[in-house]
């Protein structure tokens, strides 16, 4: 069964559910939210792992990377300097 609601963003970005959707939800209940274009779908799990979020921030990160090499704002490194870089940073 479909069920249709119309929501709206908030100033802070917040939507609400409507509350005839969120009957079986629980308080603090997560979600993944996917976006494609202009759809966005809103999943609902029962437990994230930690592996799924470090996961979910790592295609985050590498996406935001991506986008500065994109834009010109990269940085290039000899492969020495790339492996000091490494160890600096971990």
């Amino acid at each position: 069964m479909m069920n249709m609601g119309l929501i709206k963003m908030s100033s802070r970005g917040q939507i609400v559910i409507p509350s005839a959707m969120r009957g079986d939800l629980d308080k603090g209940e997560e979600f993944i939210i996917i976006r494609d274009d202009e759809r966005f779908v809103l999943k609902k799990i029962k437990q994230v792992s930690e592996q799924m979020k470090e996961d979910m921030e790592f295609a985050k990160r590498t996406e935001e990377a991506w986008q500065d090499i994109e834009a010109g704002n990269g940085k290039r490194y000899s492969v020495e300097e790339f492996f000091e870089h490494l160890e600096d940073v971990s």
